[in-house]
């Protein structure tokens, strides 16, 4: 098998062997992105003379016997180009931020650093995260891997993307209201959205701060729980950092599920599903059965608000959080202006795409004098509602079943001329931002047509490790996660 299809466990024990070099897999990775990057545009930026640098770096240290490799050492990996990394462009996927370059990296940039991975570049994203289907982006539209006619979901779609086409072994994104679990659906790979306040916010330029969290895109659960055993943990630096103790997620990956109880939401199998989608997560839960598992049906009555509730919360941090985007400090600034009113209306005008645009609006209007009360604080009450509807549910449930998405990937520009569409195609996965819980996507099937389908897992406050379990033992019985596509240029 080629290289750049290996998992990041698979590259590991053959670094160890001395079977290959850190080299020859960066090499490997970096021939695939020439085949098939100018077809799928997985990245804002790639870093190649860095990346070798870094693979060479690491095999000199190896061959010195220096360096006791983890899993991560001389693995390529994909960063989204919301998360800050020092003298290295990150834009946001915005014109605004087109020539920022970061003086620090992120927390979990550093993290990973300290475990020499190689970083192979900055993957394309929906502007500020805003969006599902990378389209939105101010650096070009990306496509998905197994129909490139289709999204690759969003707004981590450039990582997902990458992973799936072999241009990176794992790559980081995050999830503000399901852009990790989104994408990792439509392409067929692994996304873990970790619990708020598991893994460092600190570098992570922000789009709604209550919700926005980090998490791994990898290629199965090892290789997540791998990519969580290196970001997760507390962090000073971040004052939403939860100070709790985190476990060893790939060392307690033993593929046992026995006496695990897994509750059915029937929200969440509601009219709008499409029917493949349905019946793939209801196989998936009948081979968790068969791996012993028990299924009971619980109730999440407050989903049916959970877009409106989101999609004022989140706007309204946003509006808050890009309010510092105004052509005086750093980022875009508009060219000609009479005075400072019209430098802040025209630049930001001008450096802001129209989604962003449109969310700076809806959440401006929501913080508004007289509607303050009416919708951001009524939405913040149903929010704890929600939240005591997934506190209720696990109490006779271990972890949730759920569908991702109600449809498969939709075709590119489908839901750009339809923003109220993309919104309401969030349905299963904003909740669980809103709650603040763990949750992860792992494949589960395909459509008649060939389309990925994702088994949403859903787990309570710093479940992470049951999660991974769950997901690990349903990926040892199935094969959906070793499917890989391939891209028709």
């Amino acid at each position: 098998m080629e290289l750049y299809k290996e998992t990041i466990r698979t590259l590991h024990q053959k670094l160890r062997a001395g079977e290959v070099t850190s080299r020859q897999i960066t090499e490997a990775v970096f021939a695939r992105i020439e085949a098939v990057e100018p077809t799928i545009h997985a990245y804002i930026q790639v870093m190649k003379a860095d990346a070798f640098a870094q693979a060479d770096a690491v095999d000199e240290r190896l061959r010195k016997g220096d360096l006791e490799p983890t899993y991560l050492t001389g693995i390529p990996l994909a960063i989204k180009d919301v998360i800050c990394t020092k003298g290295v462009r990150t834009t946001c996927g915005s014109k605004i931020l087109e020539n920022f370059i970061p003086q620090y990296d992120a927390t979990v940039v550093e993290k990973l650093k300290q475990h020499h991975p190689v970083l192979i570049g900055k993957a394309n994203m929906d502007e500020f995260a805003m969006g599902s289907s990378t389209e939105n982006s101010a650096y070009g539209v990306t496509r998905n891997p197994w129909d490139i006619e289709r999204v690759p979901g969003g707004s981590s779609g450039g990582s997902a993307a990458a992973v799936a086409a072999g241009e990176a072994i794992a790559a980081l994104g995050t999830d503000t209201g399901g852009s990790i679990r989104q994408p990792a659906a439509f392409c067929s790979i692994t996304g873990l959205k970790p619990t708020y306040g598991r893994v460092s916010r600190f570098g992570v330029v922000a789009y709604a701060s209550s919700l926005d969290q980090v998490g791994p895109l990898t290629k199965d659960a090892f290789d997540a729980a791998i990519m969580m055993d290196a970001i997760s943990g507390h962090d000073p630096k971040d004052s939403t950092s939860a100070p709790v103790m985190k476990p060893h997620y790939a060392a307690a990956l033993t593929g046992d599920i026995q006496g695990l109880r897994v509750g059915i939401p029937k929200e969440y199998f509601a009219a709008g599903l499409d029917p493949e989608i349905e019946q793939a997560v209801r196989n998936a839960v009948a081979t968790l059965e068969k791996l012993g598992a028990t299924c009971v049906d619980v109730s999440l009555p407050m989903t049916q608000y959970g877009v409106a509730t989101y999609y004022i919360i989140a706007p309204s941090e946003a509006s808050s959080n890009l309010a510092r985007y105004d052509g005086v400090k750093y980022g875009y600034r508009t060219k000609e202006y009479a005075d400072l009113m019209e430098l802040y209306t025209k630049s930001r005008a001008e450096g802001f795409g129209a989604e962003v645009i449109r969310r700076i609006m809806i959440g401006t209007y929501a913080l508004s004098s007289g509607y303050y009360d009416a919708y951001y604080l009524k939405a913040q009450k149903v929010r704890t509602l929600v939240r005591q509807d997934f506190e209720n549910a696990f109490k006779y449930a271990d972890v949730l079943a759920a569908p991702i998405t109600p449809t498969p990937p939709p075709k590119l520009g489908e839901l750009a001329s339809d923003p109220l569409a993309m919104y309401l195609s969030d349905v299963y996965t904003v909740p669980i931002n809103l709650a603040g819980i763990a949750a992860m996507s792992v494949p589960c099937g395909f459509t008649s047509s060939g389309l990925p389908i994702g088994l949403q897992l859903i787990g309570g406050h710093f479940q992470e490790a049951t999660l991974l379990q769950t997901a690990f033992a349903f990926q040892e019985a199935t094969d959906f996660h070793k499917i890989q596509p391939e891209i028709k240029k």
